[in-house]
């Protein structure tokens, strides 16, 4: 195995239902379908580019970061949630009290680059989704033809991701919808011999299992990391690995995928999950990751 010299940033550029709009000031714009949204974002380093009318017509605005005093300001009336899309996929989105919306739009480059190595690979595989949120990645990996486990800590997000599959008309294909502690769950599969062909793993900085079971990155990924090793097939296909606000680097991402996939062959990237804003065509980092394709 070799990993890239480089590293690269990934930009999608699907989208119809989501904008970033605007950046600046330790905050971005961004449209969700028919709403738009302030939301806190420490990269945003530099001055807005649109006037500040623009901003304060937005329909809500997370004041705060993610602490006990954080909370949304509604300047509108909203519907509780509103469908959108990304080509063939459908999901609801939300304001939540985590700041997120049910979708982070830049890991459609993700997306796209799973679903192509799945429709390539011309067999039938099973993906692991670990930390699967809302289910959008499970989502384009069943519609390519996989067979995927999702796995949550969270109960009310698995069936949110459940209700996005519906939506999508995805209800037919096999997906397996879990709650439980990302580890424990991989060392069981383990145990019984479960192999999987792709890993789809978004952990968070810090978090708890269903029976508060704990998670820290810097401590846990590497035992994460090494379990899925243990249930890779014979012809494993990909590996997706993708951290958002950690004192990593990409290259620390890149070297422990390519320690996870040694004796594999395969390539091993990494890099920047970036937006595009409308405003000014300025890329905004939103998180590192590191991939490999066998």
């Amino acid at each position: 195995m070799k990993a890239s010299a480089q590293l690269e940033t990934l930009v999608p550029s699907g989208w119809k239902d989501y904008e970033l709009l605007d950046s600046g000031n330790g905050q971005k714009l961004e449209r969700f379908g028919q709403h738009t949204f302030v939301r806190p974002e420490a990269q945003a380093i530099w001055k807005p580019g649109l006037p500040q009318k623009a901003w304060d017509e937005a329909a809500g605005t997370f004041c705060g970061t993610e602490d006990a005093g954080s909370r949304w300001v509604f300047t509108k009336e909203l519907e509780p949630r509103w469908p959108m899309s990304y080509k063939n996929l459908k999901f609801w989105a939300q304001p939540t009290s985590f700041r997120h919306m049910g979708v982070f739009p830049e890991q459609a480059s993700h997306w796209e680059w799973m679903t192509a190595l799945i429709e390539g690979a011309k067999r039938p595989l099973q993906v692991l989704n670990l930390f699967a949120y809302t289910g959008l990645a499970t989502l384009a990996a069943s519609a390519a033809g996989a067979k995927v486990t999702h796995v949550d800590a969270s109960k009310k997000v698995v069936h949110w991701a459940s209700e996005n599959q519906r939506l999508s008309g995805l209800e037919e294909r096999p997906v397996r919808w879990i709650v439980d502690d990302a580890i424990k769950f991989v060392q069981r599969e383990g145990r019984r011999g479960v192999k999987y062909d792709g890993f789809i793993i978004d952990p968070p900085k810090y978090g708890r299992g269903p029976e508060g079971e704990l998670w820290e990155l810097e401590t846990s990924l590497a035992s994460l990391l090494a379990e899925c090793r243990a249930s890779a097939s014979d012809r494993p296909l990909f590996l997706i690995l993708t951290c958002y606000a950690v004192q990593l680097s990409p290259i620390s991402l890149r070297n422990i995928v390519e320690q996870t996939m040694e004796g594999k062959g395969g390539q091993v990237t990494a890099g920047e999950l970036a937006n595009v804003e409308r405003s000014k065509g300025r890329l905004l980092p939103t998180a590192m990751y590191a991939r490999w394709a066998g």
